[in-house]
């Protein structure tokens, strides 16, 4: 898990925060409250099932990408927190959705849901999904 204080040096002076791989923010990740905290104890599942379900969606051949999207309050706790997860794919959102089914998320929406740095390119005929917690 990539510390904290690297998240904040690499977000600048600007305060925008990078997309985290799924290896930056879930190797080593024990902190259950650290992605979808309103939902922990609600329903989401543990940490290392969504990181395994996320590790299969990127496998898939309809996914280029998948990027974890931090929190602003990232910044101000000085903690790593997370509400959404980018798919960069040629995938519909209904169908990103239903990869997500069981997770307590609050749907999917298009492009991201904030500013981020470390943006990897997106190819032709694919776009960004966000799987949101709220």
């Amino acid at each position: 898990m990539i510390a904290v204080e690297d998240v904040i040096e690499r977000a600048g002076p600007e305060g925008v925060l990078p997309l985290l791989s799924l290896a930056e923010f879930f190797a080593g990740n024990t902190v259950e409250d650290s992605l979808a905290p309103n939902q922990w104890g609600y329903g989401r599942p543990p940490l290392a099932e969504l990181a395994a379900g996320l590790a299969r969606i990127a496998d898939r051949p309809e996914v280029a990408w998948v990027r974890v999207q931090l929190h602003p309050e990232t910044l101000d706790l000085a903690e790593l927190l997370a509400e959404a997860v980018a798919v960069c794919t040629s995938a519909d959102a209904a169908s990103c959705e239903s990869w997500a089914a069981g997770w307590e998320s609050s749907g999917v929406v298009n492009g991201l849901v904030d500013e981020y740095l470390d943006v990897p390119p997106v190819p032709v005929g694919m776009a960004i999904r966000s799987i949101v917690w709220d």
